[in-house]
């Protein structure tokens, strides 16, 4: 992202795993000059890792654990399972012989069960990108070395919902206004969402700049009152800045929820009359909505296990340490001691702990 952002040359992708259960896999785009699918791009990041991993340890690695989220895909079991035999797919093409599935959540358990000492029930809250997954489990360190936990697992469920959704969500309602977005032009009319939709969707900027596209923006002059957020506008597509004020966005999210305090959004790059600010209370806010959806399936999979409470409500992924989700998770479990795991690393290790004990 830092090399994207400092101006080297080439195509930047976040958030590929959504694509995972549609026809878009097969669907080819451009990348150094060269038309490839989608699901190529998996199968070469595969490799990658697999070259890397192998240079890691000195000797050939043909076994995988993948992680999964709960639902690939909300209310749609077909898709589901698309995305799930897709990545499959691209793992044995990148050259691993046996592969296997653990859900992201229970790996998230596995990794908390290491640092526990008694028997604890706990709902894992797995916040990551573009999912989030959530699992009741009974952990308790003497079945560490079990290989069969099914009983111990007494409820998944996951929304499509995460962080890059999150940063979308602020970035319209901080930035976008500065480029026009709710803008009402001549007559009261407001302008059409299409352009800032897709510069405010990690996955989608790339759209934003193509020929169509910019056309469209530039004549989209005599639909504005106030010609300087037009201008604006073209300056943000002209110069290829989308990502730069995502990851803006998406700095002082973070920064925000770190120190409970307001945290500018960086427009050094912009001619913008003043830089958009965001507060706990805008936070909270944008999100607010999305949030509500988030604990609410968080209750639902308590309820699902049958459990009138858990002791510990276990806190993973990179967008685990927001303020007003970790408030909002505390006001709905009252009684659960609130952990915070390792954001980035956590599912990675339990999935660690899992394929060790399947290779046992």
């Amino acid at each position: 992202m830092q090399a994207y952002l400092g101006g080297t040359e080439g195509r930047l992708m976040r958030s590929i795993k959504s694509l995972l259960g549609s026809k878009l896999m097969d669907e080819h785009t451009v990348v150094g000059g060269q038309s490839v699918r989608f699901f190529d791009i998996v199968v070469l990041f595969f490799k990658e890792l697999k070259a890397r991993c192998e240079a890691h340890v000195g000797h050939t690695i043909d076994s995988a654990m993948l992680g999964r989220p709960v639902h690939f895909v909300d209310d749609d079991a077909e898709r589901d399972a698309l995305a799930h035999a897709t990545l499959g797919r691209a793992a044995r093409e990148a050259g691993f012989a046996h592969i296997d599935f653990q859900l992201e959540p229970i790996a998230a358990a596995f990794d908390f069960e290491q640092r526990i000492s008694r028997e604890t029930t706990a709902l894992v809250v797995d916040i990551g990108g573009g999912t989030s997954d959530f699992t009741v489990i009974r952990l308790d360190p003497t079945r560490r070395q079990n290989t069969d936990r099914a009983r111990d697992i007494l409820a998944t469920t996951g929304v499509h919902l995460g962080g890059t959704d999150f940063d979308r969500l602020l970035d319209l309602g901080h930035v976008m206004p500065l480029l026009g977005y709710r803008h009402l032009g001549p007559g009261g009319r407001p302008l059409p969402n299409s352009v800032f939709f897709d510069l405010s969707t990690w996955h989608l900027i790339h759209h934003a700049y193509s020929r169509k596209s910019m056309h469209f923006a530039r004549e989209l002059w005599t639909s504005y009152t106030d010609l300087a957020l037009h201008a604006r506008l073209m300056q943000v597509l002209q110069g290829h800045h989308g990502h730069r004020i995502l990851a803006g966005v998406e700095a002082a999210k973070i920064a925000c929820s770190i120190s409970h305090d307001s945290a500018a959004v960086t427009l050094e790059f912009l001619d913008a009359a003043s830089a958009p600010v965001i507060t706990p209370h805008s936070m909270g806010e944008a999100l607010a909505q999305p949030l509500a959806q988030v604990v609410q399936c968080a209750l639902q999979c308590v309820q699902a296990s049958g459990l009138a409470a858990v002791d510990v409500v276990y806190l993973t992924g990179g967008s685990s340490a927001l303020t007003p989700l970790m408030d909002a998770l505390q006001a709905a479990l009252p009684g659960a001691a609130l952990v915070q795991g390792e954001r980035f690393g956590g599912v990675a290790a339990g999935l660690a702990y899992a394929g060790a004990l399947k290779r046992s």
